[in-house]
């Protein structure tokens, strides 16, 4: 059996406005179900999963039920906050994803000066999964450096002993490849606080350009410009948890 909310605290809750401003366009003939007007706002409405293609906001489907997952490619220059000043990366949203109750929050973050692929869900259960160290799902970032890989790198990085400075424990071991004399990928397997720039450092080298196209086994699309985003499908999903090619 489906469970069933208020039609005017699912609009509500999924940024169209206040109760008030939904009972309007309920009584503006605004709001469809199977090319049907819904007068009533306060009369309950089933949470299928296919309600988004059967109901209509002024000729337009509703938006995605809670449960939803973005996939962002974070342009540079914008933050992973809420509260912080300057560009954010929630900026990038439609205006009404923006006041969707539950809210959209980053699944970790990426710094201000790394771009690159970023989910964002509304679903706590399935953000602390992929987070969970249990999870094991690796991340990989594309490095640019600002001096010539010495060779000794993909060693270092691998031995599970490298120290990071003001740390006691060392690093998980770290996939490298090399592509050419100033630039590599690095594959993580845990998040420590800008790891990669703080290990490059601690290998006597400077990161300049930092850029991450896989999370477990998803990578960045190719046709995701940066500063879009788009809803993914569960084999998306899935492919978060999947094993990093």
């Amino acid at each position: 059996m489906s469970k069933s909310v208020r039609l005017d605290k699912l609009l509500a809750n999924l940024g169209y406005g206040s109760r008030r401003e939904i009972q309007a366009l309920a009584w503006g003939g605004r709001i469809t179900l199977d090319g049907a007007a819904l007068n009533d706002a306060g009369g309950r409405i089933a949470l299928e999963a296919d309600l988004p293609e059967r109901m209509r906001i002024d000729g337009a489907p509703l938006d995605p039920l809670p449960g939803l997952c973005l996939m962002l490619h974070k342009p540079l220059g914008v933050t992973c906050s809420h509260k912080e000043a300057g560009p954010l990366v929630y900026g990038l949203l439609p205006e009404r994803w923006r006041r969707r109750d539950p809210a959209l929050s980053t699944v970790g973050r990426l710094d201000k000066e790394t771009s690159g692929l970023l989910l964002l869900t509304d679903d706590g259960a399935l953000l602390h999964r992929i987070i969970s160290p249990k999870a094991k799902v690796a991340k990989r970032y594309q490095v640019t450096l600002d001096r010539p890989l010495r060779g000794d790198e993909a060693a270092a990085l691998a031995s599970g002993t490298l120290m990071l400075e003001g740390e006691d424990k060392p690093l998980l071991p770290v996939g490298f490849e090399g592509q050419d004399a100033t630039h590599c990928a690095v594959t993580l397997h845990e998040g420590r606080y800008h790891q990669v720039r703080r290990m490059f450092a601690a290998l006597g080298n400077h990161v300049t350009a930092l850029h991450r196209d896989r999370v477990g086994g998803l990578d960045l699309p190719a046709d995701l410009p940066a500063g879009e985003c788009r809803v993914m499908r569960p084999a998306e999903i899935a492919a978060v948890f999947a094993p990093s090619a």
